[in-house]
């Protein structure tokens, strides 16, 4: 029998399958990220950790569980683990790559056409009742997305869902920057592989699906805000952090830029308070990249499955590279 230590709430079928197997399981039921001592104070005699990507699992998380075997991280990122540390001690890290691809597309899209036709602001007029009924030049007119230009950072699985909503939906042109090429996005989307500051300058619209790297922290500063259109909106779906927030809000307030529209925080879950106070053509939301139902699930049925595995003495069916 072996221990798992739980960091968030899992569906109860999920942690069912684990206690089936004969392993114990203590699962932390509030709600809200786990305190440091908390997590420290869970670990020391687990075999294996079933975390957030909130959680921040690095040299001293890990030197203090002996027995560990596994991290299943509940995500696809994995920037929040010290994944060199969990190597040298022979223990397996694990994501969940694939289950949200089209549903963090779909959220992402949602962020951008919020953003450009005012949604929100739209919602809370009707509500306070100030909706006097249909004008020529009404308070919020937006832009248009059909048939615009979309710039891509990131260019994976994600990136390239996004890139089909944006060609086949909405007759947008393509634009992408990405560590690689990816000549299947070029050939099934037209997309047109560029440099970052082509991304910048030609894009009405710019969404971030990179991963959080040294390269890539801060990569939206002042200068590259600069570079952007001033009709030109951001969405970050991606990594709070690829953004710096100061600048963004210097950005928006200044009409450097139009809008954005956020999913993800460079200090989460603390909001730079001047993002708070923009109303107009800024949409932020709580991270619910791969908030629905059926993704989470699918989430916690992999995290679940490459625990199951390595315990049994398999090897992990989705390990990060």
């Amino acid at each position: 029998m072996a221990k798992i230590y739980v960091t968030c709430r899992v569906f109860a079928d999920e942690i069912d399958r684990l206690r089936e197997a004969g392993h114990e399981v203590i699962m932390r039921s509030q709600e809200g990220p786990i305190g440091r001592d908390d997590l420290l104070g869970h670990i020391s005699d687990i075999d294996a950790l079933i975390c957030l990507l909130s959680d921040i699992i690095d040299a001293q998380v890990i030197t203090s569980s002996p027995h560990l075997r596994i991290i299943a991280n509940l995500g696809v990122g994995y920037d929040n683990i010290d994944v060199p540390t969990a190597r040298e001690r022979g223990i397996v890290v694990t994501n969940t790559p694939g289950a949200l691809t089209e549903t963090t597309a779909d959220l992402t899209f949602a962020l951008l056409l919020s953003a450009a036709r005012r949604i929100v602001e739209g919602d809370q007029y009707v509500r306070d009742g100030k909706f006097l009924g249909w004008e020529l030049l009404q308070k919020h007119l937006g832009q248009d997305v059909f048939g615009k230009t979309l710039g891509i950072v990131g260019m994976g699985r994600i990136g390239t869902a996004v890139g089909r909503r944006a060609h086949f939906g909405f007759g947008m042109s393509v634009f992408y920057r990405s560590r690689h090429r990816n000549i299947g996005a070029e050939q099934e989307l037209g997309a047109q592989y560029t440099s970052f500051e082509e991304i910048l300058k030609k894009s009405d619209f710019i969404c971030l699906h990179t991963p959080l790297t040294q390269e890539t922290h801060h990569l939206f500063d002042r200068n590259a805000f600069r570079m952007m259109k001033k009709s030109a909106i951001l969405v970050n779906a991606a990594r709070g952090p690829v953004v710096d927030e100061e600048a963004l809000v210097w950005a928006l307030e200044s009409g450097q830029i139009a809008g954005a529209g956020i999913d993800v925080y460079e200090h989460e879950p603390k909001i730079h308070p001047g993002l708070l106070k923009l109303k107009e053509r800024v949409v932020l939301a709580p991270h619910l990249g791969s908030a629905t139902v059926e993704t989470r699930r699918a989430l916690a049925k992999i995290a679940v499955d490459n625990v199951l595995s390595v315990l049994a003495g398999n090897p992990p069916l989705t390990p990060v590279d």
